[in-house]
């Protein structure tokens, strides 16, 4: 008993020792690719040229089997849906039952039959399986093409069209295919209410005269079968099935532009904008990079670890997510990083997401962002061989690629392998941020103008990816609405039009700073159009501008000029306290959003005013002037913060722009009918 006492403490001293040369704070050393064991599914090819694969497990008494015709991608041109209709039109009975029947029958088995244009679908417990690959058969290959069914499916298609032409995901997704791969590629072409129109009913059956055959076709069998009986089945079933000539077409080719350019496609009712940076490549399973290319998506925009995702959701909170794929194919694909971000915020997310682009492109990643890139493929390729259905696909696309048998043998040495320059080089070689398309899709009422400001040729185009002019900037105006109407509500909002009207003078004090000098603004008006601003530096006048209802002055640095008399009439115009109330007869020209917010634009002689629609408070006025050599120049002056002064509000912020200076000014000091005599106007 002592000895087996003294052995224990002598392991747990061991232990200790042990686990205190551990150094905690360094990530543990990965260790070698674990051995991972790929079942292979049995095979078995029918005459006619279809391939069968069956993966047998016996865990739970449940079978499916997938039909997966692998026809070359083909353009319909102006029939395109014509596919829509073989899959919707498939399974809805057959030659030897009809679709009631059919329908009720599948029900009754529990099973699940379903169909599209080249491929079929089917699962049941095993018991029933035998009889649910026979209706499965049975209607994919005896179909009834009935004009009811034709009309009925039709129907739907058009409805289906038409509630999706305001959805701006949908408009988007249909028009950056069509910009990436142009609209004579099978990948860029898309239906519409026009093509599904040209379509009939002996358009469906010719069609599926070209394309339902057993040539290039796969079917694949999961589940609890045994081998022998379902290779006797498929064999009665399917061996008449006829081979047909394979239709090719040869595929035009797909180009990125020249440099980096916005496609903007224009949805008036969008209330956040669908960003998308898009370039095609040509990427296969089969290339040397293509695990480092694997890698260097999931650093950019794998999930939530990725740089889009963080730096656009985590970081600037432009959006619920960001993310990024690259497409693998023996014919094309394309890069993409997408998110779907608050109008106000396009420009910015734009930029962001293609700096992250460009990022991973001229700087190589960390390793510790390699190191969780490869443990999320690894982690997801050891839980799916799991899946007998994965042993299926994995087998598929050995055939189907034309990959070595030991693909998935070495997939997890391969991940292991890539390097942090193989990442780079990667990156630099498919993520072409330099020759992107940016296609955005969103108001363009709400977000041209800051993507004006972004370095990018934008080009316009419309929902079906034809190009447009540059959309209207404006909002229509209420009917009804006025001038008139807008300056009243501006009234209301600033204390009503009693209070307004009883103020007969007004003093505003206000400070600003020009490269840390201070200085003082003092501007006094009286009832009905008086006006004296004084501009004072460090306790010294340097500027005045006088008007006495009559005539008026400006002087700097101690000399005077006299008001012109444009100057003159312009001053007469105004009535003060309040030159809002001479807006009147001005023009409402339109509502033009800024930063998200609506405003109606009053134009009065050379001022632009802005009124928020919702509140109603003024916040711009913006002033045109010609220069001797006839160059106009706008001089922008922002009013916020309002605040309560004797009952009325009044902006306590006042932002000026003049050229390259801007002059923040904050109210100290408003006195309302006092502070103000007859000489301030002298």
């Amino acid at each position: 008993m002592k000895t087996k006492i003294y052995s224990i403490i002598t392991v747990l001293f061991l232990s200790l020792s042990i686990s205190a040369q551990v150094d905690r704070t360094k990530m543990p050393e990965s260790g070698p690719a674990p051995k991972i064991n790929i079942g292979k599914p049995k095979k078995f090819k029918l005459k006619n040229g279809l391939q069968v694969l069956v993966v047998e497990n016996h865990k739970l008494p449940r079978v499916s089997v997938t039909l997966d015709i692998d026809n070359p991608p083909r353009v319909k041109g102006n029939k395109k849906g014509v596919e829509n209709f073989v899959g919707s039109m498939l399974g809805t009975g057959s030659a030897t039952i009809s679709k009631e029947k059919f329908d009720k029958e599948v029900d009754y088995l529990g099973a699940n039959i379903s169909f599209r244009s080249e491929s079929g679908f089917a699962s049941s417990l095993s018991k029933y399986f035998p009889r649910v690959l026979e209706l499965m058969a049975d209607a994919a290959l005896n179909p009834v093409f009935s004009q009811s069914e034709f009309d009925k499916q039709m129907k739907q298609a058009l409805d289906g069209i038409k509630s999706s032409e305001n959805s701006v995901t949908a408009i988007a997704n249909r028009v950056d295919r069509l910009l990436t791969y142009g609209k004579n590629h099978p990948y860029g072409e898309f239906i519409s209410e026009k093509t599904l129109k040209n379509i009939t009913l002996q358009d469906v059956k010719e069609y599926y005269k070209k394309v339902f055959r057993p040539n290039n076709a796969y079917l694949v069998v999961i589940g609890d079968v045994n081998f022998k009986d379902v290779k006797k089945q498929i064999k009665k079933l399917f061996s008449d099935w006829e081979k047909g000539e394979m239709q090719t077409q040869t595929l035009p080719e797909v180009a990125n532009p020249d440099t980096a350019v916005i496609n903007f496609i224009n949805m008036s009712n969008a209330v956040q904008s669908e960003v998308a940076i898009i370039n095609a490549v040509d990427l296969s399973m089969n290339d040397k990079d293509y695990f480092a290319v694997l890698l260097a998506n999931q650093i950019l925009g794998g999930g939530g670890t990725g740089r889009l995702f963080k730096n656009l959701r985590e970081d600037k909170g432009y959006t619920y997510g960001s993310y990024s794929s690259i497409g693998s194919s023996r014919y094309t694909s394309r890069f993409k990083a997408s998110a779907s971000v608050r109008n106000m915020v396009t420009d910015s997310a734009v930029v962001e997401a293609m700096k992250e682009i460009n990022k991973i492109r001229y700087q190589k990643a960390t390793q510790k962002e390699l190191d969780i890139a490869k443990a999320k493929y690894v982690g997801n390729f050891v839980k799916n061989v799991e899946n007998p259905a994965t042993i299926a696909g994995y087998a598929l696309d050995i055939l189907q690629n034309n990959l070595s048998n030991d693909y998935y043998e070495n997939y997890l040495k391969n991940i292991n392998a890539v390097t942090l320059d193989d990442v780079q080089n990667a990156a630099i070689k498919y993520f072409k941020g330099d020759k992107a398309r940016i296609v955005i899709t969103g108001k363009a009422i709400d977000v041209l103008k800051n993507l004006e400001k972004t370095d990018y040729v934008i080009k316009y185009f419309d929902k079906e990816g034809n190009p447009t002019e540059k959309p209207e900037m404006t909002m229509p105006i209420p009917k009804g609405m006025t001038a008139t109407k807008v300056v009243d509500k501006y009234m209301e909002a600033i204390g009503g039009k009693d209070k307004v009207m009883s103020v007969k003078t007004m003093m505003m004090v206000a400070n600003a700073t020009i490269q840390g000098t201070p200085i003082v603004m003092t501007v006094k008006t009286a009832a009905p159009n008086k006006s004296a601003t004084t501009i004072s530096v460090m306790g010294n006048v340097m500027q005045k501008i006088i008007f006495n209802g009559e005539t008026g002055y400006q002087e700097a640095r101690g000399q005077k000029m006299n008001m012109q008399p444009a100057q003159i009439e312009e001053a007469k115009a105004g009535m003060q306290p309040f030159a809002d109330i001479a807006y009147k007869n001005g023009k409402l020209d339109r509502i033009e959003p800024v930063d998200g917010v609506n405003y109606y634009v009053i134009k009065s002689g050379n001022t632009e005013i802005f009124y928020d629609i919702k509140t109603g408070l003024k916040a711009k006025e913006v002033k045109t002037n010609k220069l001797p050599n006839g160059k106009e120049i706008k001089t922008p002056t922002n009013f916020s913060d309002y605040k309560e002064v004797n009952g009325i509000l009044y902006p306590h912020k006042i932002n000026q722009k003049n050229g390259p200076m801007t002059l923040n000014f904050e109210v100290s000091e408003v006195k309302v009918n006092e502070g103000v005599t007859d000489e301030d106007f002298k």
